[in-house]
């Protein structure tokens, strides 16, 4: 099997503030720091530091070099990687003094995919191939037609959650990373506990891995449901949380573990990642998970 991530890579501008700026305010941050982020990028970093060799697809622009080091560095296939004219991704992103953040995105060379780009990525891959997908590029909709056709088992995670999405024919993938928010959103739920029902209905050969921050995860495949509290630490920044979670979960599932398991390793990369500043950087290696 291979595993293919097609997905974004940005440059992230973390400003350490009190608070989250207010409409109409001026505030000082007391510290600047830049980051390799994405959630594309977070991703596969989380996937290669759980053992998993991942093919990453993305576009950087002429700033890019650090994020192509960053998948070098971290052992990611870059075979399909692209530098094009213009400005890379990046992210602003606000953590305050409870280390929440607050994240203001710029696409940039993101959302300058082709089909064509796409056809010749995917002409490489076949049946039985996992595809990992987020919303921070284009023509996710295309993508998951195109894979679909090939056979390839198909992962998303729809974040951020807009308009783009309302595009996708859901029912074309077989697994969802979603958080509370975003499977209120596909599951076109009111309630919060009519949300993991209501995609058993809608999608019932789709796995389904809700994510509920300091409260845990749940786990749902047909009539199984297995929860998972998550691991207290002192946090210290939430930013890739869940895509430190998502690379790992995926890493037992390819290694067909047992799902009990995975979420406790899984609550354990995330808990070590939110007591760490940034994004790539504070996802953990495989062995630091044993301490």
């Amino acid at each position: 099997m291979k595993v293919l991530n097609i997905g974004s890579l940005n440059i992230d501008y973390v400003y350490t503030v009190d608070h989250m700026v207010r409409e109409g305010e001026t505030l000082a941050s007391s510290q600047l720091e830049s980051f390799c982020g994405g959630k594309g990028l977070n991703q596969s970093i989380a996937l290669s530091r759980a053992g998993v060799k991942v093919y990453h697809v993305g576009l950087v622009g002429e700033d890019g070099e650090m994020l192509l080091e960053a998948c070098r560095s971290n052992g990611i296939d870059t075979t399909y990687l692209k530098q094009v004219e213009g400005k890379s991704g990046h992210a602003i992103i606000q953590v305050d003094k409870d280390a929440q953040n607050s994240i203001l995105l710029y696409a940039g060379s993101n959302r300058k995919f082709t089909k064509e780009y796409i056809d010749e990525v995917l002409k490489d891959f076949q049946k039985g191939d996992m595809l990992l997908l987020q919303n921070e590029i284009n023509l996710v909709d295309y993508i998951v037609e195109l894979a679909y056709q090939k056979g390839l088992t198909i992962v998303l995670n729809p974040s951020p959650y807009n308009e783009y999405m309302e595009q996708i024919d859901m029912s074309k993938i077989s697994i969802f990373l979603v958080n509370e928010v975003e499977a209120a959103q596909i599951a076109g739920a009111d309630n919060p506990n009519d949300v993991l029902p209501l995609m058993k209905e809608k999608y019932p050969d789709a796995m389904v891995i809700l994510t509920l921050g300091d409260k845990g995860s749940i786990y749902q495949y047909k009539d199984e449901i297995i929860k998972q509290d998550a691991i207290k630490v002192k946090v210290v920044d939430t930013t890739a949380a869940g895509d430190t979670f998502t690379g790992y979960f995926l890493a037992g599932i390819i290694e067909n573990r047992p799902v009990e398991e995975i979420l406790k390793e899984s609550a354990k990369a995330a808990a070590i990642a939110v007591s760490r500043k940034g994004a790539a950087v504070s996802i953990p290696y495989k062995n630091e998970l044993n301490n």
